[in-house]
């Protein structure tokens, strides 16, 4: 946990009176609104589909959920943050049969090598990493719930969700039918398939292929849709209701609007208090991602760079908003690093990195002020380490052959 400065500044910071809020935006209500938790924290980020290596994208949404643990620790809060691990889908399963392996073992092959990335650029641990596969129980006993609530129907050898019967469906992406329709189509959502009442119902359980993964149900034996298992995994590792979930912008629709529906329909309660996205990198003017092969990957950054340099690469960059990657960046990280190295020891700048992660995680702000401060030849150790850059060593310190 990092330590919170002084003793008198930290009791000023975390005292019952006047407590210190952050203030973040808030996807469902389009605004940056205050968010005040409890004295614990609870958070689940979305994790990867490990059938490739963890590329900037990836790296860029988790580092900013890191950047808000430490600002909460530092405000004096314990944090629980879930990133779940979806070792079984469509796209892991396709992979694997292109590679001619198992599904687990290139799940585990996969998630290895992104566990060793994300530790290489510094991020804390997660408090829990559940895999889907280990919640097959408890996502059965969730698709119940969800059956009994009479917001799910049984067809075909599967269980759907009926979008019609809950009216609050839409208002977490804030999405016209029309787009979701398309957005569903091009995420794997199966708009055509004949069972469906709607388009839109999406899939809760369904029967596997010849060759897939299948367990028994109530309902044949099959798989779990993708959604039911982020809401299962948010409600067995944390609470019906959580703080605080994430992702990158493009799981708002359809993933996080389909659990929100699906999470309140078994419950009866909202799933999350504070929705909360990260905005899309780029490469060559189209978002970073597997299926269109633009990619760079921190495995292959790691070779030639410090970790710490492409972590500051990244903070260059406010989590809200879509940024492209090119070849300037790790270069000019790489001057900001020893500048800052060069500075010293010191809490030069950790007011202002401060207050400008608590408006709305402002990392580009923080960075230019320890940038300030560093030119002024004051110390910024402590303002670096809360936005994870450790200073203390030189050389490819994150380097992995």
């Amino acid at each position: 946990m990092i330590e919170g400065g002084r003793h008198g500044e930290r009791e000023a910071l975390v005292g019952e009176a006047g407590r210190q809020v952050m203030h973040l935006f808030e996807t469902t209500r389009q605004q940056v609104v205050p968010f005040s938790p409890g004295p614990t924290v609870t958070m689940y980020t979305c994790g990867i589909t490990p059938y490739d290596a963890a590329h900037l994208g990836h790296a860029a949404t988790y580092l900013t959920y890191d950047v808000l643990q430490r600002r909460l620790r530092d405000l004096g809060h314990d944090t629980q943050c879930v990133r779940n691990i979806t070792d079984v889908d469509d796209d892991i399963l396709r992979k694997a049969r292109e590679l001619g392996v198992h599904y687990l073992d290139l799940a585990g092959e996969e998630m290895a090598r992104f566990d060793a990335d994300m530790a290489a650029l510094g991020l804390l641990a997660p408090w829990s990493e559940p895999r889907a596969t280990s919640a097959i129980p408890d996502i059965l006993g969730f698709i119940g719930m969800v059956l009994d609530s009479g917001h799910a129907y049984q067809a075909g050898g599967g269980v759907y969700f009926s979008v019609a019967s809950m009216a609050s469906f839409g208002s977490v992406s804030h999405l016209g039918r029309e787009v979701m329709l398309r957005m569903a189509a091009e995420n794997g959502g199966r708009t055509e398939d004949p069972w469906k009442r709607d388009p839109l119902d999406f899939v809760l359980w369904q029967p596997s292929l010849p060759g897939e993964p299948a367990w028994e149900s109530l309902w044949g034996r099959g798989r779990p849709g993708w959604h039911i298992e982020c809401s299962a995994l948010a409600m067995r590792e944390l609470a019906p209701t959580i703080d605080l979930h994430g992702g990158g912008a493009d799981l708002i629709f359809p993933h996080h609007e389909c659990e929100a529906a699906q999470s309140e329909a078994a419950t009866g309660e909202p799933l999350v208090r504070h929705w909360m996205h990260v905005g899309l990198v780029g490469l060559n003017g189209e978002k970073m991602s597997k299926s269109k092969g633009n990619l760079v990957f921190v495995h292959d950054l790691l070779k030639e760079w410090e970790a710490p340099a492409i972590r500051l690469a990244i903070l260059g960059h406010h989590y809200r908003h879509a940024w492209e990657w090119d070849d300037t960046l790790m270069p000019a990280a790489a001057a900001r690093l020893e500048a800052w190295r060069a500075a010293g020891s010191g809490d030069g700048a950790l007011s202002e990195v401060r207050a400008a992660l608590d408006d709305d995680l402002d990392c580009p702000s923080a960075v230019a002020a320890v940038d300030r401060a560093a030119a002024a030849s004051l110390g910024v150790s402590e303002a670096a380490a809360l936005l994870g850059v450790e200073l203390g060593l030189s050389g490819r310190t994150g380097a992995i052959s």
